[in-house]
């Protein structure tokens, strides 16, 4: 589901549902949903992965961000508008509400940080490094260890990261063609493994 340009109509639920016998309110989404709009709460991601983009008045893609175990999300932490939160597998989040805000100081610093450092990826020359740069940032955050490398366990398409990086898909194809080839990666049933030494991942 993606709203119009011009808006993003607020789901507006009860003031008590944040929480449930003093925990916090918790909701599932399946992939490809659209976690709804609401400027109210934060959404901290229990299990799950999600992608936060906007789009340009021509319908262009821009993603903004990826977020997983332990990220809070939300609307209230962006002004870019549009901007959506869409759920690239099931998810499950917890409900914060305004007045908890400040117990997930790190979480919040953590946001900032890691948008910071897309940022910085996605300036990167040539577009070979700015690929690999990401690649390396996906298996940092969505990795985990497996015989031949790094495996990022986050099934992103090539359209989707031409959207990341500000390029084309078919470029993404032919630099990750040229990786495998070159021995940096393996990619095994739509997943990517990095199989580079450590030192050279740094």
């Amino acid at each position: 589901m993606i709203y119009s340009l011009n808006s993003q109509p607020e789901v507006t639920t009860p003031s008590n549902e944040s929480t449930v016998n003093g925990h916090l309110y918790q909701q599932l989404f399946a992939r490809r949903e659209v976690i709804p709009y609401r400027n109210d709460v934060l959404w901290r991601i229990e299990r799950g992965a999600v992608r936060t983009l906007t789009w340009s008045e021509d319908g262009t893609f821009i993603t903004l961000g990826y977020w997983g175990l332990g990220d809070l999300i939300g609307y209230p932490l962006s002004t870019v508008r549009p901007y959506q939160i869409e759920c690239l597998t099931s998810v499950e989040v917890s409900i914060v509400p305004p007045h908890l805000w400040h117990q997930d100081v790190n979480a919040l610093l953590s946001h900032i940080q890691q948008a910071d450092s897309l940022l910085s990826i996605i300036h990167r020359k040539p577009i070979s490094l700015r690929l690999w740069q990401f690649l390396i940032w996906l298996s940092e955050k969505f990795g985990r260890d497996v015989e031949q490398g790094k495996l990022i366990d986050l099934n992103v398409t090539h359209q989707e990261i031409s959207e990341v990086l500000n390029t084309t898909r078919v470029t993404v194809t032919r630099l990750l063609q040229q990786f495998e080839e070159e021995g940096l990666l393996i990619r095994h049933k739509r997943r990517i493994v990095l199989c580079l030494p450590n030192k050279l991942t740094e």
